[in-house]
């Protein structure tokens, strides 16, 4: 009889292990020395057969945790490590030539305390060790080595450099001293695989002596850079980006003539053969690692609770006390109390008080200190709980926002409160919380940047040698993102018919791309987070890496990124610098300063008739999220009554749900009727007049027509919002089953849901744009009624953007707001509104040249002694070095002097007035000035006599401001020709009104030229020309700039004939033909623009200007005598043409008839300077100033 089946469970079959394993391995976080993500790297060795491998990049723990997540989740053993660099003596020594030689040493964590040890030892080499390199001692080795396997490390290790200079005894020594630093069984002779070196070879060999003499184990490592044999050419050329070399340079490091891919291990096996010890001890050191990391726990840290409080007690008293405040009503309170306490039984079976009492004490912090803090951002602002701390502004109840959309019931994940504060004082937050919490405790998260598919193309195109043009042009015909997406180069040569073609065709392009390819997505440095910051429970060295920041509002940054910081457990908060809210906090400070009224921005009226009446204009330029063209349009065409349309702009105006604000805009004046598929969806859609535009409204309609719990409706959005297709089936069921006994007929529920599966790719979340409409509201509201304020505070925020501060002093002179240049006696270091007027003063920061010192002293003394009376009392009163040419000169041509004399002649006498003022300095420190303090006599000073010179002209002055200020302020270069061409062209602002037209002329001065090559390599230009009532971009394609390639330059007044295109609600001049303009061709351009005749006034004819009254002729006379000798007049030639500028030249010429005046062709720039150079050939007083 056969025997009965064992019911005893059998045991399962271990996966074989591997008989080596990579103890010494790269991934692309060694920046600029290996290729492959931490994930490549554990699935290539998972596909070699590998159950078992070390992450071991140069001096940094980058990609730990992402190399151990990615390990677990393929079934591996994560050995976590580090390729170290060792210092020559100590690790805080920096003597140039001796401490920046340092050698390797490959650390691997054995335990957790192993593991927590190299996070210690790489943070010090970073923090305090960093000398071209982060930077261990070995006294910091002996402190931290416990659970620590040391191996010797490649060619740059200690031992293989003794050995490579033959010094067995050094050899020896440093063997016995890392023995005694980590003991004998925890250090290991590195044997790496690399037959192609001879050097390596010998010195495995001495390293295999080493180990008999020392009783050292030898291990077998690869030290792999790259995963396949065939990356080997897109390592080296990494290299070489990183160098600034070219492939084809010989003289240079590369590492290309050995292998450094991940070998498989019977490669491995097979190369140790003589030595197999070597192999099977990867093996013991692998199942020796025994690291276990406990990821997704969450790390709060402790809150400080007044005495006999509890985290929950005290967040439960702090939102009651709120609750009050912000709902006095009684009729609205008890709806909201019971919102807020099941909101708190949320957060307090979830475990997060603390977090949100952590949150409030920042953000009350802030606000109590003067920095403006955002209404909210995200879906934070549909928690009352949040909204009664006060860390959101908006009200959830009113705008129907919902706490599940934030924190969903049925799952625990830590909340994400993101928070935009003032750009310039958010680093005083930040201050705060690391004060609070302990410098040790807070941190930036760092990131890296990587090359993009256009950045890998012009890169690898270098090291190739390829020229500029050629690689210009494959790089051009690179998909660019879509939607902020990157398209991989490997889809790109598939799908981009033009780059496949390319690619197919040429041979060079094939082998570009195919580097390009494999560089793609490679990290390229790494930097700071822009707003994230973690706070730890104790010091951030027991949960990972530090390393200084680079620059920022935080001195240091942990080594994980944002993800790692995330599962590591960290709380991580953003802090985000919002230059709009610097713009309200100056705004605000302004209008006291001049209004003396004191605004309280979160207590302005949300019902505002000038408010609302300022965005139905479309006066919005400046206006936060409002500003662009298309929203200007659309704005106009809306004419918002109330907050909830800007809200629902805020949402509508991106890629996607555009399509429907034509709908929305004629269904809120009526011209659309009002749909909605079932009743029972009309509380949800009724605020934007039935069309879905917000996730809470699917949320809604869950609740109200499906009877879904809020997680329900949470986990429906999420569903629907990531397209996760089992899961939406599951939902569909679900939701159609509730409405059917809702009494909601299936079909129609069938469609409703449909419907939102539709609308799911572009819901925007509906807290989110709130916060954001508020904001918008708030700017509106402050440039509606204190509109100067208003304007001075936005071109502070930009005062480092020409680009910007033109459209904003453009905008000034549209609302009637004049801009004037800077003051001595007005102007403070930013645009200032002039009490009494309405008109704006230039900041002397925005002068080009004047430092931030010197200013600070302008002002300072200015305050203490009170404005300036004259140039003396100027000179005088400045001291030190804040009153230097170079000042004094950027001060003069700006205009800031200008009340002091006239700018041509202040700049003519520079040399002049520093004289006196350093003839002032040395009196007074030599005493000299002591006689006139004596009792009874009169305090003077010295006279300030200034030099006669021609005055400028405007078109010098103007040329000038735009030198200094990056603009024309005091008036605008073409002026004067439209002044005196009136009636011949279309002012610019009135173009959009000619779009129909086939040929238009415009005049106006060219601002900004920018050129590029088109993929036929031939040159065309985008222009800005502007006239004195408007601007435009103007377009010179390539068969128009051959006809007069010198034309299209900035700075030149052109007469511009073309059409008028609109794209994407932006108009376009399309120039078909152009001519410059000067103050000497202004006949000619007449006849020419008369003779063209297109698109002239028929109501003002022929144009006929009356004849222009003689101008007095302002230049420079020279008195030379009857006969002067060739070589004098070869001396004033060259001063002349060393000297060009817009004043004439006239002799004086002594004859026996009397003196004759000659005019000369010449046109000098005249200064002092070139004064004293004239009289040095002519003799004194002979150089005589027109004016």
């Amino acid at each position: 009889m056969a025997d009965a089946p064992s019911s005893v469970p059998q045991p399962v079959e271990e996966k074989p292990k591997s008989p080596f394993v990579h103890l010494h391995a790269h991934s692309m976080y060694s920046l600029y020395d290996a290729i492959g993500d931490v994930s490549e790297l554990v699935g290539r060795a998972k596909e070699l057969g590998y159950d078992a491998i070390a992450l071991t990049d140069h001096g940094s723990m980058y990609g730990a945790i992402e190399f151990y997540e990615a390990a677990k989740k393929a079934g591996m053993k994560a050995i976590l490590g580090v390729e170290a660099y060792i210092a020559p003596n100590e690790h805080t020594d920096k003597r140039a030539g001796i401490d920046n030689h340092v050698s390797h040493l490959t650390l691997l964590a054995e335990t957790n305390e192993g593991y927590h040890n190299l996070l210690k030892l790489i943070s010090i080499a970073y923090l305090d060790g960093f000398y071209y390199k982060p930077r261990m001692s070995k006294t910091l080795l002996r402190e931290h080595h416990a659970g620590i396997i040391a191996l010797s490390g490649c060619l740059k290790g200690e031992i293989p450099k003794a050995c490579q200079m033959h010094d067995v005894e050094k050899a020896e020594q440093v063997v016995r001293e890392y023995q005694e630093i980590f003991g004998k069984d925890h250090f290991f002779l590195e044997m790496v695989h690399r037959p192609e070196s001879p050097t390596q070879l010998e010195v495995n060999q001495l390293l295999v002596e080493l180990a008999k003499k020392t009783g050292a184990p030898i291990v077998a490592t690869k030290n792999a850079h790259y995963l396949h044999e065939d990356d080997r050419e897109a390592q080296d050329a990494l290299m070489c980006i990183h160098d600034g070399k070219e492939l084809a340079d010989t003289n240079r490091v590369s590492g290309a003539f050995a292998d450094a891919s991940l070998s498989a291990p019977e490669t491995m096996v097979e190369a140790f053969r003589e030595w197999p010890d070597a192999i099977t001890n990867t093996r013991a050191i692998a199942d020796r690692c025994q690291v276990e990391l406990e990821l997704g726990k969450n790390l709060l840290p402790e809150f400080v609770v007044p005495e006999g409080e509890t985290e929950v007690s005290h967040l439960k008293a702090l939102c009651e006390q709120g609750l009050i405040e912000r709902y006095p009503d009684p009729e609205i309170q008890p709806k909201a109390r019971e919102r807020m306490n099941f909101e708190l039984s949320v957060i307090e079976r979830m475990g997060f008080a603390a977090y949100f009492l952590i949150v409030q004490d920042y953000i009350v912090w802030a606000k109590n200190h003067g920095v403006i803090v955002g209404p909210g951002r995200g879906s934070a602002a549909g928690s009352v709980v949040a909204y009664v701390l006060k860390i959101t502004n908006i009200e959830p109840l009113r705008y129907g926002l919902l706490f599940e959309r934030f924190l969903n019931p049925d799952r625990i994940s830590m909340p994400d409160i993101d928070t935009d504060f003032d750009d310039v004082k958010r680093a005083d937050v930040i201050r705060y919380v690391t004060e609070k919490y302990g410098a040790a405790r807070v941190a930036g998260i760092i990131t890296f940047g990587t090359m993009a598919a256009r950045a890998a193309v012009r890169d690898v195109g270098r090291v190739l040698g390829v020229p500029y043009g050629g690689v210009d042009r494959i790089a051009k015909i690179v998909p660019p993102p879509v939607q902020g997406r990157h398209i991989p180069l490997q889809e790109s040569i598939v799908d981009a018919p033009e780059l496949k073609q390319a690619y197919e065709s040429d041979e060079r392009v094939r082998r570009l791309i195919d580097l390009a390819i494999k560089l793609e997505g490679t990290t390229r440095h790494a930097s700071q987070h822009a707003c994230g910051i973690v706070i730890a429970p104790r010091d951030l060295v027991e949960f990972a890496p530090l390393q200084k920041a680079q620059g920022g509002d935080c001195e240091q940054v942990i080594q994980y990124s944002l993800h790692s910081a995330e599962v590591s457990g960290l709380l991580k908060m953003d802090f985000l610098g919002l230059s709009n809210l610097s713009v309200i906090r100056d705004c605000l400070e302004i209008v006291q300063a001049v209004h003396g009224e004191t605004v309280v921005i979160d207590d302005i009226p949300l019902k505002d008739t000038k408010t609302f009446e300022l965005l139905g204009r479309g006066d919005t330029t400046g206006v936060f999220q409002l500003e662009s063209d298309g929203m200007k349009k659309y704005i106009r065409e809306l004419k918002p009554t109330v907050i909830e349309d800007i809200i629902a702009m805020v949402a509508l105006y991106r890629p996607g749900p555009m399509q429907f604000i034509d709908s929305f805009i004629a269904r809120k004046h009526g011209r659309e009727r009002i749909i909605y598929k079932h009743e029972l969806t009309e509380p949800a859609l009724k605020d934007t007049y039935g069309l879905p535009i917000y996730q809470e409204q699917v949320m809604q309609v869950a609740k109200d027509m499906a009877g879904f719990t809020g997680g329900q409706a949470d986990t429906l959005r999420k569903a629907m919002g990531k397209k996760i297709a089992k899961l939406m089936a599951e939902m569909k069921v679900k939701f159609v089953d509730g409405s059917v006994k809702n009494g909601v007929r299936q079909d129609i529920a069938e469609d409703i849901f449909q419907q939102f599966e539709e609308f799911a790719a572009y819901g925007f979340n509906k807290s989110h744009a709130a916060c954001y409409a508020l904001i918008a509201y708030q700017t509106a509201y402050l440039k509606a009624h204190y509109p100067e304020c208003f304007m001075a505070a936005l071109l502070n925020s930009d005062c480092l953007n020409i680009d910007r501060v033109s459209i904003e002093v453009e905008e000034c002179r549209r609302m009637g707001i004049e801009v004037l240049p800077p003051d001595v006696n007005e102007s403070y270091k930013g645009f200032s509104v002039v009490k009494g007027t309405n008109t704006l003063r230039f900041g002397l920061l925005a002068i080009k040249g004047l430092g931030e010192d010197v200013v600070d002293e302008l002002i300072k003394e200015r305050k203490a002694n009170g404005p300036y009376s004259d140039l003396a009392d100027f000179a005088s009163r400045i001291k030190g070095k804040a009153f230097n040419r170079r000042s004094l000169e950027s001060l003069t041509k700006a205009g800031a002097l200008d009340r002091f004399g006239e700018r041509n002649a202040l700049y003519f006498n520079l040399e002049t007035i520093l004289d006196y003022h350093r003839r002032l300095t040395n009196e007074e420190k030599t005493g000299q000035a002591n006689l006139f303090a004596l009792p009874g006599l009169m305090q003077s000073q010295p006279a300030l006599r200034l030099k006669p010179a021609p005055e400028a002209m405007l078109s010098e002055k103007l040329a000038w401001e735009k030198e200094l200020l990056g603009l024309y302020v005091s008036s605008h270069p073409f002026r004067e020709y439209e002044e005196r061409l009136a009636g011949l062209f279309i002012p610019i602002n009135t173009l959009g009104t000619k779009k129909k037209e086939k040929s238009v002329r415009i005049g106006g001065t060219c601002t900004m030229a920018k050129k590029i090559l088109t993929k036929n390599q031939e040159t065309m230009v985008f222009m800005k020309v502007e006239d004195t009532q408007g601007s435009i971009e103007a377009v010179v394609f390539p068969r128009v700039y051959r006809e007069k390639p010198e034309l299209w330059e900035a700075d030149k007044s052109l007469v511009l004939s073309g059409r008028v295109q609109e794209k994407d609600d932006e108009l376009k001049f399309l120039v078909e033909s152009g001519y410059e303009l000067r103050a000497d061709n202004l006949d000619q351009v007449e006849d020419y623009v008369r003779r063209l005749n297109i698109n002239a006034n028929p109501h003002k004819g022929v144009y006929d200007p009356a004849p222009a009254a003689p101008r007095p002729v302002r230049g420079v006379t020279l008195s030379v005598r009857a006969t002067p000798s060739p070589s004098m007049l070869e001396q004033l030639r060259v001063i002349f043409q060393n000297h060009p500028g817009a004043y004439p030249v006239f002799f004086l010429v002594e004859q026996a008839g009397g003196r004759q005046r000659i005019t000369t062709s010449f046109r000098i720039g005249f200064d002092e300077l070139v004064a004293k150079e004239l009289e040095c050939v002519l003799g004194p007083d002979t150089v005589k100033v027109d004016v």
